[in-house]
């Protein structure tokens, strides 16, 4: 079936839709990841947007659950230059047509996506409308400029867990799968409390396999509760949308300060940011994908990242007791803060990638080396 994607612009691209059969809304990004797919499907934070991929083949690898990032996808729709029918790969359970049909998520496919790149890139991320409606573009155009935009829209709440819950699964390798560490009292570990926001399962595999006995709490717990807990840590995980629209969870970060270490990524950076009297903008079309160059200010060492966010930290506002601690190369966006004074860190790039380069998973270490400090 022949379908149409309309910009709220105005602009248009013809295609086939493929997956599931209706129409969807959201704002439209890119993705310049050559693989990974399946992680950037199952993201959390890319929950009310249209995914493009500019890599042209998608689907030749099939789906598997062993690379899910949560327990299903979050976007409102794929774009791809071509659907491959045939996956490959010993791992795969089913075909990416099967699992957007499954899912319930619209895709299309056949449009010149370098085309739509280059055309976001120069014009920015926007709403937007897929729709097997041919007759009537203008209306379906309206309809896309209608539509509420990402800024001052809180979408953690559609995303977060509902209730706590414990993690203690580690890395996958072929011969035993997931791997499970155990926190019998035997060994040493650290207790963290990982705000959801949208969490990723390869963070929390991360934080396992350096030591961390986890517990994911929902985006609204208050700081109260998290501090009864007691943890050596706090994590504040990635997510999608608009961070100045969770002002509870800047409030309940902003009680945490000083009082216990605390390390976020991504969304987490952004309100960790905002908590210390920082602000936040939009980008003109964000940073997604596994090849963004960030450059460590104090190493002055340049790590290849994985990205995944719309908003950045504005390095104009804050607090003087704040560094900046890493900037993006292609952008001179910030990258990482750190507190001056209290044992407070974050970055804007995954260091858990998936996919992506792994270069700066060392962060899951300094945040353990950061907490055995502060013990």
């Amino acid at each position: 079936m022949e379908g149409i994607l309309a910009l709220a612009d105005g602009k248009t691209f013809r295609g086939t839709l493929c997956g599931a059969m209706g129409e969807a809304e959201g704002e439209v990004v890119f993705n310049t990841s050559m693989t990974g797919y399946q992680e950037v499907l199952t993201d959390p934070s890319y929950c009310g947007q249209m995914v493009l991929m500019t890599y042209p083949l998608i689907g030749n690898t099939g789906i598997n659950p062993e690379d899910f990032e949560s327990d299903r996808p979050y976007l409102s729709a794929f774009i791809i230059k071509e659907l491959s029918p045939i996956p490959s790969n010993w791992r795969s359970r089913e075909t990416l047509d099967e699992f957007l049909k499954r899912h319930g998520v619209v895709g299309l496919q056949g449009i010149d996506t370098r085309a739509l790149t280059r055309h976001i890139r120069d014009r920015g991320a926007q709403q937007a409308i897929i729709s097997n409606d041919l007759p009537n573009p203008a209306a379906l155009i309206e309809k896309a400029q209608a539509a509420p935009g990402m800024e001052g829209k809180d979408l953690v709440k559609e995303v977060t867990c509902r209730e706590p819950y414990d993690w203690d699964q580690g890395d996958w390798n072929i011969k035993q799968g997931y791997s499970r560490i155990s926190h019998n009292g035997t060994g040493d570990y650290f207790s963290v409390v990982a705000y959801d926001f949208g969490i990723k399962r390869n963070i929390l595999r991360r934080l396992t396999q350096v030591g961390c006995k986890v517990q994911v709490v929902p985006a609204t717990t208050p700081a109260e509760t998290v501090l009864a807990m007691k943890p050596d840590g706090v994590f504040l995980s990635n997510g999608p949308g608009d961070p100045a629209a969770v002002p509870y969870a800047i409030e309940n970060v902003r009680a945490l300060i000083g009082k216990v270490p605390i390390f976020g990524i991504c969304l987490g950076h952004q309100i960790l940011n905002l908590a210390l009297g920082g602000k936040t903008y939009k980008l003109r079309f964000g940073h997604h994908g596994s090849n963004q160059p960030v450059m460590d200010l104090g190493k002055r060492k340049v790590e290849i990242t994985s990205q995944n966010h719309g908003f950045a930290v504005d390095d104009q506002t804050g607090s003087d007791d704040v560094e900046i601690t890493c900037i993006n190369l292609n952008d001179r966006t910030v990258e990482g803060i750190r507190h001056k004074k209290y044992p407070v860190s974050s970055v804007q790039y995954h260091p858990e990638a998936s996919p992506g380069p792994q270069d700066s998973s060392y962060l899951f270490q300094d945040f353990v080396t950061l907490m055995k400090e502060n013990r």
